[in-house]
């Protein structure tokens, strides 16, 4: 494997772990965006990997499924897109306030199952 896309793989990783640690502290949202952060990278180090390319600068999970030339089913699809409004750059606190809101226990650990489902998926096509 390539190194670089190695080293992307290593971050999604992490942040997978992040992911449990902060669904047992009971911080779901941010178990939704450590999830939305492990597909990101996984996703740029397929790009790395498969189009021997820097992945763009988005956290547009399908549009990154796009640019990694994979076809995610109907289902994967929706996850991505779902996931992806789980990013949290610089928010407005109202922002984060409804996304706050709507991220409970259930959620995170329905997204987070998912998340972990995908990126099995994903190491399949490269590696």
């Amino acid at each position: 494997m390539n190194p670089d896309a190695q080293r992307w793989r290593e971050l999604a990783l992490y942040d997978l772990g992040t992911a449990d640690a902060m669904l047992s502290a009971g911080r779901y949202l941010y178990v939704l965006f450590c999830c939305q952060q492990a597909i990101e990278k996984d996703l740029k180090g397929l790009i790395v990997e498969c189009c021997g390319m820097f992945p763009p600068r988005t956290h547009d999970l399908a549009k990154l499924a796009h640019v990694a030339k994979i076809t995610p089913d109907e289902g994967q699809d929706l996850f991505l897109r779902t996931l992806t409004k789980y990013y949290i750059g610089t928010r407005y606190p109202e922002e984060v306030r409804t996304l706050a809101d709507e991220a409970t226990r259930e959620l995170a650990t329905r997204l987070l199952a998912q998340t972990k489902e995908l990126l099995r998926w994903l190491e399949t096509l490269s590696r």
